[in-house]
């Protein structure tokens, strides 16, 4: 099955002018919506949003980040990848009100 604006495998190389062009690496940006949870008190959760998840979570443990230096090391619970930073924004809101975090609880 081919999606319109998608080539097919076996066109990749080919290309002309009319056809569109695949999607660089460098354009594929994603905003993270992740579940932090420390390590020394399992209990304790923390919800964020960042492009880049693995540099955010070594500002969490080293304490750079005002929330969360107190209750460190965290780990990685839950990361959503969104391409669009409003919704990511928009979903991160809601894992931050009441019925966000019971669905976190029950889902993640």
């Amino acid at each position: 099955m081919q999606y319109q604006g998608v080539r097919s495998f076996s066109r990749l190389g080919a290309g002309s002018a009319s056809e569109p062009k695949p999607a660089q690496h460098s354009e594929m940006k994603f905003h993270y919506v992740y579940i932090l949870q420390s390590i020394a008190n399992p209990e304790r959760y923390y919800v964020g949003l960042t492009e880049n998840l693995h540099e955010r979570l070594a500002k969490h443990n080293a304490g750079e980040v005002q929330h969360t230096a107190k209750l460190g090391p965290w780990t990685i619970k839950t990361a959503i990848a969104f391409r669009d930073r409003d919704r990511a924004a928009a979903f991160e809101r809601y894992l931050k009100s009441g019925s966000g975090r019971a669905f976190a609880r029950k889902h993640f």
